[in-house]
């Protein structure tokens, strides 16, 4: 990643799984000497980033970063909270089905 995009991934990271506005991240991303200059600096790289699949977008235009999605080859199963706590006190770690995708580390979105 290059300088801009290295900026837009640290402010965005600070907000989590957020979707946050193509002009709020031009404004608040490095500075305000920066958006004085050029108020759409970060519009390109924006899309640049998207294209590279390290952001999504949703359908009103807002930017997050991408989450690392999980592997949807394991059978999933439900299983009650009361089984889920003999099999905790047993030692089996037990995945929770609604538990969402997390943010990666910074290695995997340098090199995508």
């Amino acid at each position: 990643m290059d300088a801009d995009e290295r900026e837009i991934y640290q402010f965005l990271k600070s907000w989590g799984d957020a979707f946050i506005a193509a002009r709020e991240i031009c404004r608040r991303a490095a500075g305000r000497r920066r958006y004085n200059d050029d108020p759409e600096w970060a519009k390109p790289v924006l899309l640049r980033m998207q294209e590279r699949g390290i952001l999504e977008s949703n359908s009103m235009g807002r930017f997050r970063i991408k989450p690392i999605p999980k592997n949807k080859d394991k059978d999933k199963r439900w299983v009650s909270p009361d089984i889920a706590n003999t099999l905790k006190e047993g030692g089996v770690e037990i995945e929770s089905a609604d538990e969402e995708s997390e943010l990666g580390s910074d290695e995997y979105y340098d090199q995508l």
